[in-house]
């Protein structure tokens, strides 16, 4: 994976992707920056996946300028997740761009302490910035937070799809700094992912906060669902 220039990934579930159009513009924009037009690839490609069954495939641009997809059957869907916080400072060479930090997010994720099923990465302030493969989101009583857009994220797709479904749903919506501690003592904190959609934090390292009342992750989630679309 060292010579990844690019990926995208996106579950596909029985001939449904959710915002695949999405998906396509991240992953065209950051090959045209890399100076390689990927539009025809992405779409001749898109138009070969299987519509049965359910599918995690990953579109690449290597070093080489070689553009390719890898056909990979869909992991099992995680529920609720226990996460740590990485001790240093964010180690990406490339934030904005999902490819080649894959394999150094990947090493960072099976050395999370505690059993952690995922690690936060923290901006120079120390407030969270997005976990190893995973955007953050929260609820500050009924208001939907993000990171600030303007950090060094990655453009998430389900954070957008999100986006949307409050404003279809009326839901206030907000980009604010957030430290580990604040996340621990809001009404309810999320990862989301192309894979798993929504998974509720239910534990910060060795301490859980397990159970989690009235939480809005699976009305959320089936919002998500509802947004998934044929492949062309």
């Amino acid at each position: 994976m060292s010579g990844l220039l690019v990926a995208d990934s996106f579950l596909v579930a029985n001939g449904k992707v959710r915002g695949l159009e999405l998906h396509r513009e991240r992953f065209v924009r950051s090959c045209a920056a890399a100076g390689v037009a990927a539009e025809r690839f992405w779409d001749e490609q898109a138009g070969r996946l299987p519509g049965f069954g359910r599918w995690f495939p990953r579109f690449e641009l290597q070093a080489s300028g070689e553009l390719a997809v890898q056909l990979r059957p869909a992991p099992p869907i995680g529920g609720r997740v226990r996460v740590a916080v990485h001790e240093g400072p964010d180690p990406r060479t490339a934030p904005r761009v999902k490819g080649p930090d894959l394999e150094l997010l990947g090493k960072l994720r099976e050395s999370a302490p505690d059993r952690a099923d995922e690690i936060l990465l923290l901006d120079t302030d120390g407030t969270v910035l997005e976990a190893a493969y995973s955007a953050v989101a929260w609820w500050d009583d009924d208001t939907l937070c993000f990171p600030q857009s303007d950090r060094p994220l990655l453009a998430s797709v389900t954070a957008q799809l999100l986006r949307r479904i409050a404003a279809n749903q009326g839901v206030e919506v907000s980009e604010r700094a957030a430290t580990p501690q604040d996340l621990q003592n809001t009404t309810e904190a999320w990862l989301l992912n192309a894979l798993h959609g929504i998974r509720p934090i239910h534990a910060w390292s060795a301490s859980a906060i397990d159970p989690l009342p009235n939480s809005h992750a699976a009305l959320w989630q089936s919002h998500l669902e509802s947004l998934s679309t044929r492949l062309p």
